[in-house]
């Protein structure tokens, strides 16, 4: 498998800790706060690049959607509503966002449509050709092994089956580029300060997105690992992505 800079972007340089370890243990430390700091540093606008990635699902068959990365359940618990699969599963390295994922569910009814298990993305506890779909928002990112983890999606997903990712990119426009390093630089650490006891986790978030690799480079890698009707969609003027690859 190749090696990306991303991979080896971490919360906390000099760690002992695995990339994975660190991303589970942050993870952990934000996820009361996780939501809130979302809606708020996105001014919502998280809500609707959500639902527009889901809409690349919309008028198939699906039974059975997996979302990798499900944190909080925020995509799962969308899916569920603006497409209706049968089930949903939603998997996570982080138990401290699980237990908040599972308490929405729960809250919400939804635990006969939704299941939300501790599980790896690399490692997906799951048979070859199990799901219709495959979600991922905003944790590409975060895979220690980009390629292992994308791998590891094509295999559980049906034949036909089609995966859909949500992430964050960087902007094109000089002026838009300008704005948006500004406030990722200097407003988001100001405003994680205040709310969130880590802030290395926003810092991470910037130095995540700067080495990701975005755009056409990431279609190429879903095209190079057997992903067919590859394609990306920039949202925003370019601050999030969506990118599509079938089995």
């Amino acid at each position: 498998m190749v090696k990306f800079a991303h991979d080896t972007v971490v919360p906390v340089a000099g760690s002992e800790l695995s990339k994975k370890e660190q991303v589970k243990e942050m993870f952990d430390g934000i996820a009361g706060r996780y939501d809130f700091l979302n809606r708020f540093l996105s001014g919502g606008t998280d809500v609707g690049w959500r639902k527009k990635a889901l809409l690349q699902l919309k008028n198939r068959p699906l039974n059975h959607l997996l979302d990798v990365a499900t944190g909080t359940g925020d995509m799962a618990i969308t899916a569920l509503r603006l497409l209706n699969p049968a089930k949903i599963t939603g998997i996570d390295i982080s138990e401290g966002m699980l237990k908040i994922g599972n308490e929405k569910v729960k809250q919400l009814s939804l635990a006969d449509k939704i299941e939300l298990l501790k599980g790896d993305s690399e490692t997906i506890n799951f048979n070859d050709n199990t799901f219709d779909a495959v979600t991922v928002a905003f944790g590409v990112r975060n895979f220690q092994n980009l390629e292992k983890g994308l791998a590891e999606i094509l295999r559980v997903l049906k034949p036909g089956g089609k995966l859909v990712i949500l992430e964050f990119s960087k902007p094109q426009n000089r002026l838009m580029k300008a704005l948006y390093n500004f406030y990722m630089q200097t407003i988001v650490p100001a405003i994680c300060n205040i709310f969130s006891k880590n802030p290395h986790a926003y810092r991470y978030l910037n130095k995540s997105i700067q080495q990701f690799p975005e755009g056409k480079n990431f279609v190429n890698i879903l095209n190079g690992l057997g992903y067919n009707n590859t394609g990306h969609k920039p949202l925003t003027l370019g601050i999030c992505s969506i990118y599509c690859g079938e089995k």
